[in-house]
């Protein structure tokens, strides 16, 4: 196995990867920083150390860890890994590429798209739908029923409420309390949220 990343979301998944008594090989990175602790090779990504590898996209920026993905998809195939302290529903389904951190809880019927990260002591209740490229910060909360689209950021120690729709590529900042739908594109902070801007398209 691999990783793609070889800084601080790298350092958090390595970490998983060890807990899950698995052997990473090494890292590649666009930058590559000087050294990684415990002396792993790190190298500049190139298709002969990438094709035909397990890999995780150890990028926190959801926008990076996409482009990524669709730069090296035909070439390798994805993992998915969870940390053995995370409690999750027998009746949950994850998509390739994404990680469940320590102290995580997923209830029933929820549903995980690829390559998100549900950071650690995440709570995600019943029937939640998260898709492709979401960010769950550390402590969140989700009630059930709630739908967050592709490429959504939720902030450390939000809470939202059941039912809400949090649109795509919309940031929830850290510990705001989400009663509403939150649109597209939208960054939304404070209890309750508030809409503090608008994100330009990309």
């Amino acid at each position: 196995m691999i990783l793609y990343g070889a800084r601080g979301q790298a350092k958090v998944i390595y970490d998983l990867i060890l807990s899950n008594n698995h052997l990473l090989e090494y890292l590649v990175d666009d930058n590559p920083p000087e050294n990684f602790p415990h002396n792993l090779a790190i190298y500049k990504p190139e298709k002969g150390l990438i094709q035909g590898k397990k890999v995780i996209i150890a990028i926190g920026d959801n926008k990076i860890r996409e482009k990524i993905c669709n730069d090296i998809k035909f070439l390798c195939e994805f993992e998915t890994m969870q940390h053995h302290t995370a409690y999750v529903s027998r009746f949950v389904q994850i998509g390739e590429g994404t990680v469940i951190m320590p102290k995580v809880c997923i209830n029933a019927e929820v549903k995980i798209g690829k390559h998100c990260i549900i950071n650690t002591g995440a709570v995600i209740e019943h029937e939640c739908v998260i898709e492709d490229f979401v960010h769950v910060s550390p402590n969140a909360t989700l009630a059930g029923n709630i739908m967050i689209k592709k490429g959504a950021h939720i902030g450390m120690g939000a809470n939202i409420i059941q039912g809400v729709t949090i649109g795509e590529n919309a940031t929830v900042g850290a510990g705001s309390v989400i009663l509403n739908d939150v649109p597209d594109n939208a960054v939304v902070v404070g209890n309750p949220g508030r809409l503090i801007k608008m994100k330009q398209e990309k």
